[in-house]
């Protein structure tokens, strides 16, 4: 990923958490315009990458939105075949899918995750993945 673009998502993401925090709403939305600016700024070009719209879906509150934006985020992470980035936004997409009741689809989502996690370095995600899956079909 382009370090530029990624020290502009990681300092709005910041940014984004500070105005959360301190309920500010006007300066939250001013920074998730930025965001998302960003994203549709390189989206499908070289500087396009899953973490900026991966950045975008974590902070965006409509469930249905976020996951279309993880989904987005996760077809750039097969584009580039990165394990860790399909591992986390499958991740992602399942709990939302679970919050909406969901549950065959993101059974769907963490089985594929399940696979991507496999050589991970990140063993928490891989719990997480497996607790959540295992949860999901003992029911």
């Amino acid at each position: 990923m382009n370090t530029k673009i990624y020290k502009q998502v990681l300092l709005l993401a910041g940014d984004l958490v500070s105005a959360a925090q301190k309920k500010d709403q006007k300066s939250f939305d001013q920074y998730y315009q930025e965001l998302k600016d960003i994203c549709d700024e390189h989206d499908n070009t070289d500087k396009d990458h899953p973490v900026q719209w991966e950045t975008l879906a974590d902070f965006t509150d409509d469930l249905a939105d976020a996951i279309s934006l993880y989904e987005k985020a996760l077809v750039k992470a097969e584009a580039i075949n990165s394990k860790d980035f399909r591992s986390s936004i499958g991740f992602a997409i399942a709990t939302l899918q679970v919050e909406l009741g969901q549950e065959s689809s993101a059974i769907m989502q963490l089985e594929k995750a399940k696979i991507s996690c496999n050589k991970i370095a990140d063993q928490e995600l891989k719990d997480e993945i497996n607790h959540l899956l295992a949860r999901l079909t003992q029911d």
